[in-house]
Order: C-alpha cells, then sequence, then structure tokens
C-alpha cells in the first residue's frame, strides 16, 4: 500500500507498486500478494461458537444463584426441587441461545448477499474477479453505479463523480480530477482518489488499487468501531441489580425462618428445610425464563416486520431509548435529487405548482418555461452521446421534473438532435451541448450560477431577451437558495445559424433562470417525528452535511420550526472535542437537534456526550462512518439494505426494509416488554413473600406450619410460571407510546413498586394466617387439615394476586391484564395442575394432601377472595401508588 498516493504522479505510484496502465499486474505477482498482505476484506470479531453462545445464555447473577439453590436441594435429599430448578436453567439457557444463533444467521446471510465482484486488468486482459481478491496494484475500471472496491488512485476517468456519504456523511457528488495534491490534504478533498465503499454517481474511470482491507480509509474506521468497548444494555444492569438486593433478601428471610423456627421449638431438622425451600423460594426462579420468553416473543414478533434484532436484551433497551441519533442521507431523505424551486426573472415556481393542474396549465403556456424545459432535456448527462448511459442525480432530477410537468422528452430529444457536446467540466463548472433546430441550432448550457452569470448579457424575460442591468442581483438570489439547503444551477441558451466554433460557444448566453434541487425527505419521515415526539424520544439529526441543507430537512420533516432552526443548529467545526465544555456549551448541545459538518469521529463523542448526561442512546446509521457510534451507542441500529457490511456487524438492530419509522414499533415492543417484566416481577416478589412471612410467622405464633417444603415447590410451579409468562404476552398499555421514556437509571422495581410488592404480600400472608387461625382455633380441625387449607388459599391468593398488577387510574375490569386472553388460561392451567396435586395418589402423598369438604372449600375461596379485596382497598384509598 501507499500512505501518500495522492500526493505522487500517477507514474510514480504505477513504479512503486511494479504494475503497468494498460496490462496490469501479471498474475503470479498478483497471487504472491494476496499470500502476503491478505484477501480486501475488513477485519471482522470472530463469530462466537455455538458452545460460546450456549455458555454466554448461563452468565447471570440469577442462573448462579439458582445453582447454588440446586446444589442446596440436592445436599438436603430435596431432589425433585433440585430437579425442577435445573429444568429451568436449562429452558431459560436454550431459548436464548436459539434466539441468538437465529440473528447470528440472519447477519451471515445478509453478508453473503452484499459481496461484489470488480473489473480489473491482470496480465493485458480484462476480467471480473471477486472484489477480496484485489491487491496493491491492481488496474480496476469502474463505471457508474458501481461500489467501489477499495482505495485506488485515478489514472484516467471521464466525468467522473462520486457519492462519498457513506465515507464523509456529504450528501452531494464529488466531482473528481487527475491533479496531484499537497502530502497534507484531508481525505475529504483527495480529488484524485477513490474509496472503498463509495458509489460511482457518474462517469467511469480507471485507477490503481493502492491500499485494500483493513489498510483502506473505511477499514481504519471499522478497526475503531472493533476497537469500542461494548456497554451492557439497561435491562442486564438493571435485572443484576434486582438480583444483587434479591440475593440480600434471600439470605436475610433464611436467617429469619431459622431464628423463628428455634425461638418455637419446632423440629429443628423440618425448620432448616423449610428454611431453604423458603430462601429458595424467595428468589423467583421463573424471572429468568418469562424474562426470556418475553424478550423472544418481542424479538420474532419485530422480525415478522422487518426488524432483526441480534441480541435479545437490545429490544427492551429501545424501549428505554430517550435520544435517537440519526444519519441525514439516505436515512431522513430519499438519497435523490429533486427539483424544488426555480426562479426566472420575473416569476418563481415550485415544484408544488407542477402538481397543481390548473398552475400547470399556466406553466405549459409561459415561453420563459417551456425554454428552461428545454435545456433541462436537451443539456443532460443522461441523454448525450458520450453518456454511455451513466447520469448524475441531477440530470435524473431534471428528466423527473419533465416528465411530472407533463413533457415527452424522447420527443424532444429526436426534434432537436444532438450535434455537438462539451461535457461537464469541473473547472468550468458547467456543461452545453449544440442542437440543430430545423436550420438554426441552439446552445444549451447549464452550470454553477457564478460560472453561468460570466457568460451571460441578457436574461430571457416574458419569452424575449432584455440586457441584465444587475447581475448582483442573481447572485443574491442563487445564495438564498444555497442557505435554504438548495444545490443551486443556473440554465441559460442561446440560437446561431451555425454551430458555434468552441471559442465562441459560451459567448453571448441568454440567461433562462436558476433552480435549486435537494434531496427530498422520505414520505414517512414527519410522521415518525412526530410520534417520537409525542413518544418523548429527542431525534438528533446527525451529518457531515452543508448547515443549510440539514436545517431545511429538519424543517420539512418537523424537527425543529424556521425560528428555532438556527438555534438548535450546531456545526461541527465548532467543537474540537465534547468534554472539555462550559455550561453554556452543554446546554446549547443538549437542546440542539441538527448537526451538520460532523466528522465520524464527533458522531463517537456525541453519543458519549449523552450517555454522559443520562441518556439511552439509540444510533440509526448505515456508513462505515457510522460505525464507530453504532458500536457506542445503547442500541446501534442500521439499514439493512443500504447499510455497509461493517455497520451492520457492530449494529443491534437491523431494519430490513431501511424504513426509519419501522423504529416505531420496535419501541412500541420495547416498552411493553418492560412494563410485562415489572408486572411480573411484581407478581413473582409479591406472591414470594406472601409465602416466607406466612410460615415465619406461623413459627411465632405457635400455629401449624401453612406450608411444607415440598408444597413451596409444588406451589412455585402452580403459581409463579405461568400466571408470570401469561404477563409477559400482554400487548402494553393503549397509551404506552404518550409516555416519557423511563429515566436512564430507573430500576425495574421503584421505591413505590416495592411499597406496592409488599402490600400484595401482606395481603396474601393476612389470608393464609387469617384462615390457618380460623381452622385451628375456631374449627379445631387436625394440623394436616389447616395446612391443606393453608397451602389452597395460598394457591388461590396468589393466583387472584394478578389482578392487582394494573395501575389505579384504569379500570379494576377492564385493563391490559384482564384483557389479556394468556391471563384467563393460565388461571386454568394453575387450578388444574393443583387439581392433579390431589388426584394422582404419588403427588397426594408427597404433598401430605388429604381430603377437604366443601364447606372448607367456600372458607378457602373467601380468605383467598379477601387477600384481593385488601389489596384493592389499599390501591384504591392512594396507598399503593402504582
Amino acid at each position: 500500500m501507499i500512505d501518500d498516493a495522492h500526493s505522487l504522479p500517477v507514474e510514480k505510484v504505477l513504479d512503486a507498486l511494479g504494475s503497468n496502465a494498460q496490462t496490469g499486474l501479471k498474475e503470479d505477482i498478483a497471487n504472491d500478494r494476496i499470500r502476503s498482505e491478505g484477501e480486501n476484506i475488513l477485519t471482522r470479531k470472530k463469530p462466537k461458537s455455538i458452545f460460546k453462545i450456549f455458555i454466554d445464555q448461563l452468565l447471570s447473577p440469577i442462573i448462579y444463584i439458582l445453582f447454588a439453590a440446586m446444589i442446596l436441594a440436592f445436599l438436603f435429599s430435596e431432589v425433585l426441587e433440585a430437579i425442577a430448578i435445573l429444568f429451568v436453567i436449562i429452558i431459560t439457557a436454550l431459548i436464548g441461545f436459539v434466539m441468538e444463533w437465529q440473528a447470528i444467521r440472519s447477519i451471515e446471510a445478509l453478508q453473503k448477499m452484499v459481496q461484489t465482484e470488480t473489473m480489473v486488468i491482470r496480465g493485458g486482459k480484462e476480467r471480473k474477479i471477486s472484489s477480496r481478491s484485489l491487491v496493491p496494484g491492481d488496474i480496476i475500471l469502474i463505471q457508474a453505479g458501481d461500489v467501489v472496491p477499495a482505495d485506488a488512485r485515478l489514472i484516467k476517468q471521464t466525468r467522473l463523480s462520486l457519492k462519498e456519504s457513506m465515507l464523509t456523511g456529504e450528501s452531494e457528488p464529488v466531482q473528481k480530477d487527475l491533479e496531484d495534491l499537497p502530502k497534507n490534504t484531508r481525505i475529504t478533498d483527495r480529488k484524485n482518489m477513490v474509496f472503498n465503499g463509495t458509489i460511482i454517481a457518474r462517469g467511469n474511470a480507471r485507477a490503481i488499487v493502492t491500499a485494500t482491507g483493513d489498510n483502506t480509509a473505511i477499514g481504519q474506521i471499522s478497526s475503531l468501531a472493533r476497537e469500542t468497548e461494548h456497554k451492557r444494555t439497561p435491562l442486564e444492569k438493571k435485572l443484576n441489580s434486582l438480583t444483587h438486593w434479591l440475593i440480600l433478601l434471600t439470605l436475610v428471610l433464611a436467617v429469619m425462618v431459622g431464628l423463628s423456627g428455634f425461638l418455637s421449638s419446632n423440629d429443628p431438622v423440618l425448620m432448616i428445610k423449610t428454611g431453604i425451600a423458603l430462601a429458595v423460594a424467595a428468589i423467583p426462579e421463573g424471572l429468568p425464563v418469562v424474562a426470556t420468553i418475553t424478550l423472544a416473543r418481542g424479538m420474532l414478533k419485530l422480525s415478522k416486520k422487518k426488524v432483526v434484532i441480534k441480541k435479545l436484551e437490545a429490544v427492551q433497551t429501545l424501549g428505554e431509548t430517550n435520544i435517537i441519533c440519526t444519519d441525514k442521507t439516505g436515512t431522513l431523505t430519499e438519497d435523490k435529487m429533486t427539483v424544488k424551486k426555480i426562479i426566472f426573472e420575473n416569476s418563481e415556481v415550485d415544484i408544488d405548482f407542477i402538481k397543481n393542474e390548473e398552475e400547470n396549465k399556466k406553466l405549459r403556456g409561459d415561453p420563459v418555461f417551456n425554454e428552461f424545459i428545454k435545456v433541462a432535456v436537451l443539456c443532460n448527462g443522461a441523454n448525450t452521446k458520450h453518456s454511455n448511459g451513466n447520469a448524475d442525480a441531477i440530470d435524473l432530477a431534471l428528466f423527473e421534473f419533465t416528465k411530472e410537468a407533463g413533457y415527452d422528452s424522447s420527443k424532444m430529444i429526436e426534434q432537436y438532435p444532438e450535434e455537438y457536446e462539451l461535457p461537464f467540466d469541473p473547472n468550468l463548472k458547467l456543461m452545453a451541448t449544440v442542437n440543430r433546430n430545423e436550420e438554426s441550432f441552439i446552445t444549451n448550457v447549464k452550470g454553477a450560477p457564478e460560472s453561468i452569470l460570466k457568460y451571460c448579457g441578457s436574461v430571457l424575460k416574458n419569452g424575449q431577451p432584455e440586457a441584465i442591468e444587475d447581475k448582483s442581483r442573481w447572485y443574491k438570489r442563487a445564495d438564498d437558495l444555497a442557505d435554504d439547503g438548495l444545490r443551486v444551477l443556473a440554465f441559460a441558451y442561446k440560437k446561431t445559424k451555425e454551430i458555434p466554433e468552441e471559442k465562441v460557444l459560451l459567448k453571448k448566453l441568454i440567461l433562462i433562470g436558476i433552480t435549486g434541487f435537494i434531496d427530498p425527505p422520505r414520505n414517512d419521515i414527519a410522521g415518525a417525528i412526530k410520534i417520537y415526539h409525542d413518544a418523548g424520544i429527542r431525534v438528533k439529526m446527525i451529518t457531515g452535511d452543508h448547515p443549510g441543507t440539514s436545517r431545511k430537512i429538519a424543517q420539512e420533516i418537523g424537527l425543529i420550526s424556521k425560528e428555532e432552526s438556527k438555534l438548535k443548529t450546531v456545526l461541527g467545526s465548532d467543537y474540537s472535542n465534547f468534554e472539555d465544555l462550559d455550561s453554556d456549551q452543554v446546554e446549547i448541545l443538549l437542546k440542539a437537534s441538527v448537526f451538520a459538518r460532523m466528522l465520524p469521529e464527533q458522531k463517537l463523542h456525541l453519543v458519549r456526550f449523552y450517555q454522559k448526561h443520562r441518556g439511552v442512546v439509540g444510533m440509526l446509521g448505515d456508513g462505515i462512518n457510522d460505525a464507530p457510534a453504532l458500536q457506542t451507542a445503547d442500541i446501534g441500529i442500521s439499514m439493512g439494505i443500504r447499510g455497509t457490511e461493517a455497520a451492520r456487524e457492530v449494529a443491534d438492530v437491523i431494519l430490513m426494509d431501511d424504513k426509519f419509522i419501522a423504529l416505531k414499533q420496535a419501541i412500541h415492543q420495547g416498552r411493553s416488554i418492560f412494563e410485562n417484566i415489572r408486572y411480573f416481577v411484581i407478581f413473582l416478589i409479591s406472591c414470594n413473600l406472601a409465602e416466607v412471612i406466612s410460615v415465619a410467622a406461623a413459627s411465632v405464633i405457635n400455629v401449624p406450619l401453612p406450608l411444607l417444603p415440598l408444597q413451596i415447590l409444588y406451589l412455585n410451579l402452580i403459581t409463579d410460571i405461568f400466571p408470570a409468562l401469561a404477563l409477559g404476552m400482554g400487548k402494553g398499555s393503549k397509551g404506552i407510546m404518550r409516555m416519557k421514556p423511563r429515566e436512564s437509571d430507573e430500576p425495574i422495581l421503584t421505591r413505590n413498586h416495592w411499597k406496592a410488592t409488599v402490600v400484595y404480600g401482606l395481603s396474601i400472608t393476612l389470608a393464609v394466617i387469617g384462615v390457618v387461625i380460623y381452622a385451628d382455633s375456631y374449627l379445631d380441625l387436625s394440623d394436616i387439615l389447616v395446612n391443606n387449607m393453608a397451602f389452597y388459599t395460598l394457591v388461590m391468593a396468589q393466583l387472584f394476586n394478578v389482578f392487582n398488577l394494573p395501575p389505579a387510574k384504569e379500570s379494576f375490569f377492564i385493563n391490559e391484564v384482564t384483557m389479556n386472553p394468556w391471563i384467563w388460561l393460565s388461571l386454568v392451567v394453575s387450578i388444574g395442575i393443583t387439581s392433579l396435586g390431589y388426584f394422582i395418589p404419588f403427588l397426594r402423598e408427597t404433598l401430605s394432601l388429604t381430603s377437604l369438604n366443601l364447606d372448607q372449600l367456600i372458607i378457602i375461596l373467601v380468605f383467598a377472595f379477601a387477600s384481593l379485596l385488601i389489596s384493592q382497598v389499599f390501591k384504591r384509598i392512594g396507598l399503593v401508588k402504582v
């Protein structure tokens, strides 16, 4: 490779790489270089092995606790309990493994789709080879539509321009030339080079490869992304935090139950076993499996909507996101030019007029407009005899505009055959054609206003040329369009009896007018921005493009208003870094919505800035220049169609159809998942808390134990997994996308949620202890009957507990829980499994169950329902505020 190829004459580059501009490298030399330099591919992180994917599913604190509980259960001969816990661990790991493996396979399929071939000259022969086989010194042939396969120094070029937005963020095509440049020229200004991953917009060229793979410009940016540390998702952090609290709670409860048994002089062995069983019960072993299934279900639902999630936790993190940073070109815009405004001497034409039938009819009768259309069609790189089928976005936009205005461009081209063409000249910044018009000739010219105006002595007004009195007025008009973010071209013509000689071709032109072009926003973007705004999510446009263009697009999509456009626009060139900032600068960055002229490394620093200021950041991009920021963000989101391989590799989420609005479904799903996780965490902990306190209280007041060790295990299987799983299947509250995102440091259970959990747990405890005292003291039943009534009361009270979960502001009868069909199914299944415990002799004997009469069953239902009633009273009077 050669680092400074842009500063050397082409001949020296060829000599240094041992190549020939006409014949290229010899095949044996190319093969030697492939062996020494390696293939022309970007280094990717080594994919996880199947074993590593599975093992990763087990590296969770709550899984560690379950392993410890399983071992303790084995040590105390509680084999059934140990097997049940092992079953939960395996199911959790398998679900996570399958979902992550499927995501990896989807990414591998995407990578295969983007493999390319390149036309190369080797041994004097032109042939196509895989782009990964290119080596420094290869001579490549590229033309419009090609993706440049490696960094290369231009040898020859014809009207070459490239889209370099993937590398620089600039939306406008960059014109190329062959001139040598100073050694310290910035990469964005190296006009004699083409870079890996950029796209040929127009023209064709022959170039010598100077760098491949990781040595290319995008390779160096990609390596920055690989070195960036990937942060844990917010859900991972919150589940780990919750787990640590549960560990502490487990130890405290185990000691509490052991002491209560010792003080009450109960059977010490029984109390030790009960204490261990309750300690295990305090850990909601259903939590990891239910959380995993809930996330997996969300992942599958999103995949049907063409949103690929590479890791389970990323689904929920989307729901936490309060800032979305997004590229502009191709993400918010169509990535194609459109005519926006035309200014004539005494009139202006907006694109919307063309779509209005009445206005269109007036325009078609305007001789000035007709002359403009004629120049737009005839002086167009898409139809000239030297075009070779190549056309840039401006030329295509003019054809599209002509068609929308109701003109037949093909008939016009036949009517005015081309006799001469001056191809677009980067130095002159214009192109011209001479077309025959019966016995005369028309010279048609378009180009930069400053280039065209100096050749114009008159302007077309009301169909007749008149002398231009003040050219500065036209320069001002052009500047105003540019300030509005439009790319501006001027159009001119003249009529002659003979084909003009080249030296007088541009003399005495008649100015027709100037035109502003824009890369328009996508149709669905404005609606998406409003949805995100209503959801309390701040959208930040980060682009390398012109600030005027960026502001204009931001206004059109509703990101900023016209009045606040300058206040909410920040230039990357104004900030050397985003760390050493004063309070005013911090305030500006937090309020800004548009960031223009941003370099790739600045995108990365800006993401870190928002994370530092309590942001959960989703970064959306498609280019290699976005890769470092995608990797650093809490959620990296890449485009599936337009996205580069490097962007897709580091992203957590891939939008397969490239639609920005698809994020709305993902965010809704993520928020719903967090709400569901919160529901079943409250449910599981309050139920398990009731079990522990009930046994401890019974020990202290010296009444029969409401639960025996194996009953605790069976109870958890009945009332934990199925209702919790059903809660995880909820669709989410109706107004969930009108709520503000939670604070990034908000735990799964806040103070109010813990308060509600304790209230629900104590309500169940009151019901259980109540039925124990009633059955023991008032009914004077045997210890085994008292135990059985307490056991069944606890089962029913915990099932009723599911209806405590909806917020107090919602109706008790119509809410997210009652409208969830899975809840009702889970209740039926749980009651069915409870019944099996009595009807299967082995289970009946193991669980120490006996028959109950109808009166006893009614008492159980009354006390169980009383637990729900107590909780609802506390909720309705405001003691429980969730």
